[in-house]
C-alpha cells in the first residue's frame, strides 16, 4: 500500500506551527546585553594591554618580531594581487589585515612562550596547564601530593587515564607509583598513562604537555569516560586529607593555595 505524502503548503505550517517563539527583550534588557558586550570589550582590551607591557618589559624581540611579521603578510599579499591583477593598489587594504593577523599570531606566540617560561619549575604549573586543555579532558588536581607541593594531578580522557606528576623527581616517583597501584584496582583494562614534567630524560616539558596529551591514541569511548570518572570517585571520596604543610607566597600561587585548603 502506498501512503501519499500530504500537501508541502500544509506540511511547511505545521512546521511554522511547531517552532518556539522567540521571546522578545525588553528595552531594558537589550540595554543591559549592550551594556555587558561593551565591558566585556573593555576587559579583552585592558587585558591585552597589559600582556603587552609586560611582554615589551621582558621580551626585547617582540616589536622586531610584531614588525617582521606584519610586512611580510602584507607585502606576500600585495604582491599576489600585483602579479594576479595588475594593480598597485587593490592589494594594499587585503595586505594591511594578512599583516596585522601574521602580528596576532606572532604575538600570541610570544605571550605563549613568555608564559611557560614563566611557569617552568613553579608548583602547580601543570594543574594551571591542564585546565587550558579544550575538549572533554576531566581533570582532578591534587590528586596525590605531600607537604612540599609535589602532585599527581589524574586526567581522564579519550586515551584512558593520565597521571601527570610535577615536583622533585625523587619525591615524585613514589607518589606517581602510589597513585598508579590505586588506580589500576579500579581502571580494569584501561591505558594508564604516567607523565612526569621535567626536563631530563624521559621527561616532558611544560610548553609540551597539552600537545602530547592530544598526541595519545583514542582508546575509550566518550561514554567510558564518564563511566570510568564515576567508577575513580571512591578514590577522591576515601582519600584521606592532605596535611598542613608550608604555603608558597606570591600572587601567582593563589590558585594552588586554595586547592591545598581545600584538601586539607
Amino acid at each position: 500500500m502506498v501512503v501519499e505524502a500530504g500537501p508541502p503548503i500544509v506540511v511547511c505550517m505545521a512546521k511554522v506551527a511547531n517552532k518556539t517563539p522567540r521571546t522578545k527583550l525588553t528595552r531594558a534588557e537589550k540595554k543591559t546585553r549592550r551594556a555587558a558586550k561593551r565591558q566585556r570589550r573593555k576587559d579583552t582590551f585592558r587585558s591585552f594591554r597589559q600582556t603587552f607591557g609586560i611582554l615589551r618589559r621582558n621580551d626585547k624581540r617582540l616589536i622586531p618580531y610584531l614588525i617582521g611579521s606584519f610586512l611580510l603578510g602584507f607585502v606576500i599579499l600585495w604582491l599576489l594581487f600585483m602579479l594576479l591583477m595588475d594593480n598597485v593598489w587593490m592589494g594594499i587594504f587585503p595586505g594591511v589585515m594578512l599583516g596585522l593577523l601574521a602580528a596576532l599570531i606572532m604575538f600570541s606566540r610570544r605571550a605563549d612562550r613568555f608564559q611557560y617560561a614563566q611557569a617552568d619549575g613553579q608548583p602547580g604549573a601543570a594543574a594551571y596547564f591542564l585546565r587550558q586543555l579544550k575538549g572533554d579532558w576531566r581533570v582532578k588536581e591534587m590528586a596525590a601530593g605531600n607537604t612540599q607541593l609535589d602532585a599527581v594531578h589524574r586526567v581522564l580522557g579519550r586515551p584512558g587515564v593520565i597521571l601527570v606528576a610535577e615536583g622533585s623527581p625523587n619525591r615524585v616517583r613514589g607518589l606517581l607509583a602510589q597513585e598508579k597501584k590505586r588506580v589500576s584496582r579500579l581502571a580494569g583494562d584501561t591505558p594508564i598513562y604516567d607523565v612526569v614534567i621535567g626536563h631530563d630524560e624521559g621527561q616532558i616539558p611544560l610548553k609540551k604537555l597539552n600537545l602530547y596529551l592530544r598526541k595519545l591514541p583514542r582508546n575509550l569511548a566518550k561514554a567510558q569516560v564518564g563511566t570510568l570518572e564515576r567508577r575513580l570517585a571512591v578514590l577522591d571520596n576515601s582519600r584521606t586529607p592532605l596535611p598542613q604543610g608550608p604555603m608558597p607566597s606570591g600572587a601567582k600561587m593563589r590558585n594552588l593555595q586554595r586547592t591545598v585548603r581545600r584538601r586539607s
